[in-house]
């Protein structure tokens, strides 16, 4: 079996995953349009590579996966939010995502909002329902650190801390410098990525040497994930990316592609992912899947 192939199989099981936490829109009439608009976002596709990281690192250190399913939804939940409300008018103000409309262009920016909310409220909700999977005291301490993982990263310590750099430098691009940037994507992007690194882990049981191995791991994607990402703004298409290209340049935006230039931020995508592949290899454990897709990342077009 080829990558690809293994890769569309752990997309699949994802998808399923997700989609057996999302909220059954008939049962609730009143909150009916929210709700919709909360699974039209996170059903909207994407590569579902948090949850697959959970999936993987869980599976890595002999993990049940049963109990990191709420964790994979709930990881995806946040991604997706923060997807939501980074689309909207008074943010980046995106009209497509994953290739069709966002969700404020389809269901409107109050109701964006609100779906937004639901989503990051829902994946507490859905990642505490790992405690009823627990069998012991040991997994239950487990999913409590988990939870503290989650948590932390999302907040203001983490994703919601790198956005607010974001914003303020879009305010004042003349102040932008490579520190900054290296903060915004740290926090912004491969705080959701460690989640999924370590979360797994954690759940599983894995060494201290591990989990602190892969939380270095994931800041050197998740940071050569966001420089690929200017890359491909400036080298991709609508039909390639799902949304539209170029949209830094046009909005004015300081990105490491602008400060350095194509081959200089290709060169660092390479260098963040060669270290952390080296650190990925000194693990104790072995996911030959894993490894790969680690690698896929660093010559991904969309």
């Amino acid at each position: 079996m080829t990558f690809e192939e293994m890769l569309a199989g752990r997309v699949r099981e994802c998808e399923s995953v997700i989609r057996t936490f999302l909220p059954r829109e008939e049962d609730w009439p009143r909150q009916r349009q929210v709700l919709e608009a909360m699974n039209y976002s996170v059903l909207a596709g994407g590569k579902r590579l948090r949850p697959m990281f959970i999936l993987e690192t869980c599976r890595m250190y002999g993990g049940r996966t049963a109990l990191a399913e709420p964790f994979m939804a709930a990881l995806e939940m946040i991604h997706t939010y923060s997807l939501v409300h980074d689309d909207l008018p008074c943010m980046d103000n995106d009209e497509y995502r994953r290739g069709r409309k966002t969700t404020h262009a389809v269901y409107g920016e109050g109701m964006a909002v609100l779906a937004g909310d639901g989503l990051l409220n829902l994946a507490f909700e859905t990642a505490m329902l790992s405690f009823d999977r627990a069998e012991g005291a040991e997994e239950l301490s487990r999913c409590a650190r988990a939870l503290q993982i989650l948590g932390r990263n999302a907040g203001v310590y983490g994703m919601v801390g790198g956005q607010c750099a974001d914003v303020e430098a879009e305010d004042h691009p003349d102040r932008v410098d490579r520190d900054l940037l290296l903060f915004i994507h740290k926090h912004k992007t491969a705080c959701l990525i460690d989640s999924g690194f370590r979360i797994g882990a954690v759940l599983a049981g894995a060494p201290e040497k591990d989990i602190r191995a892969l939380e270095k791991i994931a800041e050197n994607i998740g940071i050569a994930f966001q420089i690929q990402d200017d890359i491909l703004d400036v080298t991709g298409s609508l039909e390639e990316l799902g949304k539209q290209a170029g949209s830094d340049e046009k909005d004015g935006k300081v990105t490491y592609v602008s400060l350095y230039g194509l081959e200089r931020s290709a060169e660092d995508v390479r260098r963040l992912s060669e270290e952390a592949l080296a650190l990925y290899d000194g693990l104790e454990a072995e996911n030959g899947f894993l490894r790969s897709l680690i690698v896929s990342l660093i010559t991904r077009k969309k």
